[in-house]
């Protein structure tokens, strides 16, 4: 499959509606393009919200209307080729009374569904917003003049690297051949504040190779870790580090 074609995949990946072959192939050009994972993580987000999503309830008061209207609508005069409609007590009297009720309780549906559309575009549009936002801070983290450096190795194999400006008192991390965590986990980060560990963010968990901007000030954090937390994260760490870095001094 070209790179071209892998581009277009990013929706189907994040409904997971990849078929195994092509989830293979895409996962590859994800580890190396930058473009598709973002555009994976907006995707996904969406994604969320609209599982989550329902229509507006319509008010108590519509239905008492609509009630009200059944029993006093006006029937039509049979008209030519049509079938004559009987009163209100008959067959297609009856149908018509009902169609009227369906026909404004769509109104009332489609009216619900008008407010969840738009508030999802909503969401969906500070989701983005906010991702950007948090794109354009890290590059600048990783830009600042006075950012510094310091990498090692992670458990399984896996490279970190965290840069730290503290002229922005930012820190960003960069991982890179990290495995999964386990079904319903998450890896966490945290800052090290003299032994106590404050939350600094989560990590993709779909993603082996990612870059984060730490959640919240450096302040005098001497360095970070990483833990594995339930899905959510956790308030405080719930497990042994599976990796701990200093921030880099000089």
């Amino acid at each position: 499959m070209s790179t071209a074609e892998l581009h277009t995949l990013t929706g189907a990946y994040a409904l997971h509606a990849l078929p195994d072959t092509e989830l293979r192939d895409f996962e590859r050009h994800l580890a190396d393009c930058e473009a598709c994972t973002q555009e994976v993580r907006e995707l996904s987000a969406t994604a969320a919200r609209l599982g989550l999503a329902v229509a507006e309830t319509p008010p108590r008061e519509m239905r008492d209307r609509v009630l009200r209207e059944i029993t006093t609508v006006r029937q039509e005069a049979p008209a030519h080729g049509r079938p004559e409609r009987t009163g209100g007590s008959g067959r297609t009297g009856r149908w018509y009374a009902y169609a009227l009720a369906a026909c404004v309780a769509a109104a009332a549906a489609f009216g619900g569904v008008a407010v969840w559309q738009n508030q999802v575009a909503q969401d969906a549009r500070q989701e983005a917003d906010r991702a950007q936002r948090q794109s354009e801070e890290l590059a600048q983290v990783i830009s600042a003049p006075d950012a510094k450096t310091s990498s090692g190795e992670l458990t399984g194999g896996a490279h970190g690297t965290v840069v730290v400006s503290q002229s922005r008192n930012r820190a960003v991390f960069l991982a890179s051949g990290m495995e999964r965590p386990p079904s319903g986990k998450v890896y966490q980060l945290w800052f090290n504040d003299a032994g106590t560990m404050r939350s600094a963010g989560l990590m993709d968990p779909k993603a082996s190779d990612d870059a984060v901007l730490l959640d919240g000030p450096v302040d005098r954090a001497s360095g970070m870790g990483i833990t594995v937390e339930p899905a959510g994260g956790s308030a405080e760490p719930t497990s042994s580090p599976v990796a701990l870095m200093d921030f880099p001094t000089a």
